[in-house]
């Protein structure tokens, strides 16, 4: 056969399955449309291991706030151990974009993986022999922080290999579905225990957690994933780490959309999503609705993000920009309203739809990310996000924590979204002007366009 017409069949061949695929997607309804990215074997193992070792994160975090005010009775230590966790994120996750870039991701985060069960092991020991001392707690968080910022950023980077681009959407989606949830059920699950045993017992519970993970892990097959070409691999390993990095940021800077994106959702979480530092002071004086209201309060958020999850996850659509800055739009007219609220059952309703458009917005905005980035730059990507995204919650906790202090709760949150709103303005004024708009391509994916007529 020439081999003219052996290429000309097999592009047919290719056409017709992905036209059978996206016939196969339409047909999808319902909740069959909700999980279609846990039909791939790879995503459905990381996922179940992922959601398992989430859960026993969540249920220490409250056995960790309870240790360190058990020693300490002061709210000031418990701040400061979480900041300490989370300071590295914001100096160190761009650097864990250029390994994920360098290296299989599967091994990274194996070791990842197994660094945390130790340090969860340790704590455990040492609070269970009664030798710890505060400034061991400290270094281990920070250990732990430190982890994180390298396992953040190639997590999410992993996922798009796990699944490729066309279920990216939906398998965001359901990662943080079950991560809402955890953030619910853990800690209340947490507390059963504390009350019913010990808090110590959640550190033990913490470290067995990340064995489903390491098991699913290590059952991956590698052959299977949507990986970057090996060529990409192997010239990315030849550079140092900063021509790499460098690579990386001057790609994010020189590409308008990613810029704009990754800016306008950092700068409107700095600014919008630290309500939690504040949240107190307005159950008790404004709402006066005691610590019991403050606890259905901050639930609200969390089923407001899970319903968010769950109909990212049914819908498994993809995002505009246009869609993103609109989301972000409604998220800040929702906390003007949440300032001004004095009834307790409106300001419920709204912290509901706050934590519904917060996710929203902010897995939409990582999910667009994750398909434009060309694969072989995605960790770098995804390290900017994260530092962006993740890195701003301890400034915003402290900055929301200053104006509450100097102006009162509710004018702090006013202005915090009065600060949103500007954001989201000059960035739907930017994008206008830039003229960029992210479109999908015949093939399936989404590509970046140059002077096309946006929003």
């Amino acid at each position: 056969m020439k081999p003219y017409l052996l290429c000309t069949r097999k592009q047919s061949t290719r056409q017709e399955k992905a036209v059978s695929e996206q016939e196969a997607m339409v047909k999808r309804t319902g909740w069959q449309r909700a999980f279609t990215s846990l039909q791939q074997r790879n995503f459905r193992l990381f996922w179940s291991g992922q959601s398992i070792s989430l859960l026993g994160t969540m249920m220490q975090s409250i056995g960790q706030t309870w240790l360190v005010w058990e020693r300490t009775h002061s709210s000031w230590q418990i701040g400061l151990v979480g900041a300490l966790q989370a300071l590295p994120i914001l100096f160190f996750s761009i650097f864990g974009g250029v390994v994920a870039d360098r290296w299989p991701k599967r091994r990274i985060l194996l070791f990842t993986q197994y660094a945390a069960m130790c340090q969860s092991l340790l704590l455990w020991l040492l609070v269970v022999t009664g030798s710890l001392q505060l400034w061991q707690l400290y270094l281990l968080v920070l250990l732990s922080g430190l982890t994180n910022s390298l396992g953040k950023p190639v997590s999410r980077s992993f996922i798009v290999e796990l699944v490729g681009s066309e279920d990216l959407p939906n398998a965001y989606a359901l990662s943080s579905s079950f991560a809402s949830l955890a953030r619910i059920a853990g800690p209340a699950l947490g507390g059963l225990i504390i009350a019913s045993t010990d808090f110590t017992v959640l550190f033990l519970l913490n470290a067995l957690s990340f064995l489903p993970i390491i098991i699913s892990l290590s059952f991956i097959q590698s052959h299977e994933l949507h990986s970057p070409a090996s060529q990409d691999k192997s010239m990315n390993r030849q550079q140092n780490t900063w021509h790499s990095l460098h690579q990386g940021l001057s790609y994010v800077w020189h590409t308008p959309e990613i810029l704009m994106l990754t800016l306008v959702v950092g700068l409107v979480l700095l600014f919008g999503s630290n309500f939690g530092v504040i949240l107190p002071s307005i159950a008790t004086n404004l709402l006066h609705a005691g610590s019991s209201g403050l606890g259905f309060l901050s639930a609200a958020t969390g089923i407001g993000a899970l319903l968010a999850a769950i109909w990212l996850a049914w819908s498994n659509q993809r995002s505009t920009l246009r869609g993103v800055l609109l989301i972000m739009l409604i998220f800040a007219l929702l906390e003007v309203a949440f300032s001004f609220s004095h009834h307790y059952y409106v300001s419920l309703l709204l912290m509901t739809s706050i934590g519904f458009t917060e996710e929203l917005f902010a897995m939409q905005s990582i999910a667009t990310l994750q398909i434009i980035t060309p694969r072989h730059l995605n960790g770098r990507v995804t390290s900017v996000q994260v530092l962006l995204f993740d890195g701003s919650l301890p400034l915003g906790y402290l900055l929301m924590g200053w104006l509450s202090a100097t102006t009162g709760a509710p004018t702090a949150l006013l202005i915090g979204a009065l600060i949103c709103l500007l954001v989201v303005i000059c960035g739907w004024i930017y994008a206008r002007r830039a003229s960029f708009l992210i479109l999908q391509s015949q093939s399936g994916n989404l590509e970046r366009k140059g002077n096309i007529p946006t929003i």
